[in-house]
């Protein structure tokens, strides 16, 4: 089989040689360069550099046209180049989910659509044009958040504490820039912690999932450099059929899923679903659970090898684990100057992995999540849910980024 590969995602993400066998199949991964500098050496596979001056697809496209070139599969691991994907499987008749598929997953207004239809429960909403126009016919008054209806990891969120408020920054906006109404949705917020869901779907089934709760809120973590981590939590029959109807309504049949909800009390509100594996330590912390790499199984689906048996619930670990990060893109000084309060939880025997940038390198000036790139990461195994929720919030308020005037402690 010839595969292509659209490489956005660092190769150590996804690791895309437990899912492939590379001598099977004929493997070519197209991407930026410094992406494809993260491949292994000695991985079997053909490598096409593109510029990174335009889109994913129209530089495939160049490149797909250049010569007789056929691909059995055009599969993309990144949220980001989905539709890239799809566009290429169209014009080039390849099987894989359509552009309208596709849309339905990335489009935040669409997915909603599908998912109150199917009698679920989802904030109020407006396409930001249609809000701008009659603000004060919004069926909803309090607060309200503006968002990229196709966007990703909170960048150009916006709350506001009223929808007067939310208007009023958006006519600001639009008088000092070309804001695009057209790419923006407005959201009634709903308050209560937010959870994800992540896991694997085959034939319309899922096949194992894991449920989570944040500590802290992507948001905040990336307005205001704030700690951001997820628990792993029970997953109960009734939730466990919540997320199938959220997944049937959006037509995620196969492949792996991060799907986002608002608890209110007792009750989920779907705020928003992917179908990729999630970000930050979330495969990790999966696979520590059920022992399933989610990227392998993930990739197995695309090229029709499914998991052999059913899988019961039953499967997943009775230990809890989390993941955290600290972030470095809002920190005021450009490197790394150590960690102040960390030695109790350094040592902590929660601890199964602590990654920490070395003293003195560069903090991203990027959003990111990775170990390596964020200045402090890890993922931590206790108990239980509530004893993972103390020991994370513990850890954000006791932990802290130096100023590079200060000491490590």
């Amino acid at each position: 089989m010839n595969i292509l590969i659209l490489h956005r995602v660092p190769y150590a993400r996804i690791e895309y040689h437990r899912g492939i066998d590379h001598t099977a199949h004929h493997v070519t991964y197209l991407g930026v360069q410094a992406i494809i500098d993260t491949l292994p050496a000695d991985l079997n596979c053909t490598r096409v550099v593109r510029p990174g001056l335009s889109s994913a697809f129209d530089e495939a496209y160049a490149w797909l046209i250049q010569g007789p070139m056929c691909f059995d599969r055009i599969i993309s691991m990144s949220e980001y180049e989905l539709l890239d994907a799809a566009r290429l499987r169209e014009a080039f008749g390849v099987p894989g989910p359509s552009v309208r598929q596709v849309s339905l997953v990335r489009n935040k207004l669409l997915m909603k659509d599908a998912v109150a239809a199917s009698g679920l429960r989802v904030p109020r909403f407006l396409s930001l044009d249609a809000f701008m126009q009659r603000p004060d016919a919004c069926p909803w008054s309090g607060k309200t958040v503006i968002k990229p209806h196709s966007g990703a990891s909170s960048v150009d969120v916006e709350v506001h504490d009223s929808v007067a408020l939310a208007a009023q920054a958006v006519s600001q906006r639009m008088d000092n820039s070309a804001l695009r109404l057209e790419a923006f949705e407005v959201e009634e917020f709903i308050d209560g912690p937010v959870r994800h869901f992540d896991g694997l779907v085959q034939h319309g089934r899922i096949y194992e999932m894991t449920s989570s709760e944040y500590v802290g809120t992507c948001l905040a973590y990336m307005e205001h450099g704030e700690p951001l981590g997820s628990f792993q939590m029970e997953t109960t029959p009734a939730m466990r059929e919540w997320v199938g109807k959220a997944l049937a309504a959006v037509e995620i049949r196969d492949g792996a899923f991060h799907l986002e909800a608002i608890m209110d009390g007792d009750n989920p509100v779907f705020l928003e679903v992917g179908h990729r594996v999630g970000g930050a330590d979330v495969v990790a912390t999966f696979e520590m659970a059920t022992g399933i790499h989610l990227p392998s199984l993930e990739l197995r689906i695309h090229l029709h090898t499914y998991p052999i048996e059913p899988r019961e619930p039953s499967n997943a670990s009775p230990d809890c684990f989390g993941w955290f990060a600290f972030p470095g893109h809002a920190h005021p000084d450009a490197t790394f100057a150590g960690l102040s309060g960390a030695t109790a939880f350094r040592d902590s025997s929660a601890i199964v992995q602590w990654h920490e940038l070395p003293i003195g390198a560069a903090l991203p000036r990027h959003v990111t999540y990775s170990a390596h790139e964020a200045p402090l990461t890890g993922i931590v195994k206790l108990a239980s849910p509530n004893q993972a929720k103390a020991w994370l919030r513990n850890l954000f308020d006791g932990v802290a980024l130096c100023p590079a005037t200060e000491a490590v402690a």
